[in-house]
């Protein structure tokens, strides 16, 4: 299967060559040809399956061969995500591929001046991709008119409903034409998103391609037992023996991972931290460093969880356990994506155990226990909900990982000692409600 047999036009797919994709994706393969055919749609896939591309490549033919309606150019397409990380990675995308049309569009999100974006819908776009509370913002001071909207896609739509999104998004879609086309995509089917998908969908066709909370199986997955107090030093040791690689580590804390970050940097490894109370300025010059190498090792929130796209990520180190399984999922979608191998690796703590017992549940116990020479914890993690009582596994060093030096001085980690919190996901948060994100190519289109 290739692109062209979608049924694309010329000009995609001469963009999408020049892009070096040349197979789509099965959620591409099976999502494409029904949005072009105009049919509502709800499309499950988990993240790194390419549905950017599923939703962006038809949305942009479809309104190539729509003319826009007479006067000022005013937005016909609508494309909803729940953090500005994801918003400029779509928009980043729809311009990639639609470099051939004649389109324009713009990005808007929380944490940036409302002017310039005021500006650009002054000056017509055919395509918008926003969060949910900055849109609402501009709805309110009628500097964007959402009369003329043909299409709308739901990016993400059960992370949005995680951050409290549901009114929002219900506010926003009853100011829509009520003829539009509308597809749905979400990592899983919860019985909010249908009935969302009931309420706002017209008799719209599901695909589905792969069973909620699935992995990729090009990702392996290692945990390694460690006190809470010596996860810096395992980090850095690990850090240390894969130096040519990037990695992304996932810390539980915004000031954690910040902490973290510098002492990675006084250790010699260059690091940036990302999260929900940076500027999106800082985020912005975080991420540019770490895509082009200057950093070498990102530190972040749950926040970049579902907006962070890096071309063949090889590692990603869950330094502090999520409060919520599903999330697990969500982080280590970062590495092995589009076909590519990744690695994941999570240090735990004793106190972890029963966050580790939840995601193991959820994956079916595919992952691998291996202590590593002089990390061993003071006490066995808790396997089996026992109070403590589950066997040590065997003492082993991870692949790449030198042995520890004894010597020296174990210091608390950034976070990994903290009281858990409760999970961002599962109460409303002053800055996630707005969109502004605070909550948290090897041959395929992403």
């Amino acid at each position: 299967m290739s692109f062209e047999n979608l049924g694309l036009m010329p000009e995609l797919s001469r963009a999408l060559v020049e892009l070096g994709y040349t197979q789509p994706t099965p959620i591409q393969t099976e999502a494409v040809p029904l949005a072009l055919a105009g049919h509502d749609l709800m499309g499950g896939a988990q993240t790194g399956t390419g549905k950017t591309a599923a939703f962006a490549l038809p949305l942009l033919q479809r309104l190539a061969q729509i003319p826009p309606a007479g006067g000022p150019r005013r937005p016909r397409a609508l494309v909803l995500t729940p953090t500005r990380e994801l918003a400029v990675q779509v928009h980043d995308s729809l311009r990639a591929y639609g470099k051939y049309l004649r389109l324009a569009s713009t990005t808007i999100y929380g944490g940036a001046g409302m002017q310039p974006q005021i500006d650009a819908l002054r000056r017509g776009v055919d395509v918008l991709v926003a969060t949910p509370g900055r849109l609402i913002d501009h709805m309110e001071r009628r500097s964007v008119d959402l009369s003329q909207i043909r299409m709308l896609v739901l990016d993400e739509a059960d992370r949005m409903l995680d951050m409290g999104f549901l009114a929002a998004i219900k506010r926003i879609l009853v100011k829509l034409p009520s003829d539009r086309q509308t597809l749905l995509f979400s990592a899983t089917f919860e019985d909010a998103i249908k009935k969302l998908a009931m309420e706002f969908l017209r008799d719209p066709r599901e695909v589905q391609v792969a069973a909620r909370n699935t992995v990729a199986s090009t990702v392996a997955h290692r945990v390694h037992p460690v006190d809470a107090v010596r996860k810096r030093d395992l980090l850095v040791d690990i850090l240390s023996a894969r130096w040519q690689e990037q990695v992304l580590v996932f810390g539980r804390t915004k000031h954690g991972c910040n902490r973290l970050a510098e002492q990675l940097a006084k250790s010699g490894i260059e690091s940036v931290a990302i999260h929900g109370n940076k500027s999106q300025a800082q985020r912005l010059r975080a991420l540019g460093d770490f895509k082009s190498g200057k950093a070498r090792v990102l530190v972040a929130t749950d926040v970049a969880a579902r907006g962070l796209d890096i071309p063949q990520l090889p590692l990603v180190i869950n330094f502090d356990l999520p409060m919520v399984a599903e999330d697990y999922v969500h982080r280590i979608g970062r590495t092995g994506r589009a076909g590519a191998s990744g690695e994941a690796i999570s240090l735990v703590a004793p106190d972890e155990s029963e966050l580790l017992r939840a995601i193991r549940r959820m994956l079916k116990n595919e992952l691998e226990i291996a202590e590593v020479d002089g990390y061993a914890p003071s006490r066995p993690l808790d396997l089996e909900g026992r109070g403590g009582n589950a066997q040590r596994p065997g003492g082993q060093r991870p692949a790449g990982a030198r042995p520890a030096k004894r010597s020296r001085r174990s210091r608390g980690g950034g976070g990994g000692a903290a009281k858990p919190q409760a999970h961002a996901g599962h109460k409303k948060h002053a800055g996630g409600a707005r969109g502004d994100g605070s909550r948290r190519g090897n041959g395929t289109a992403r």
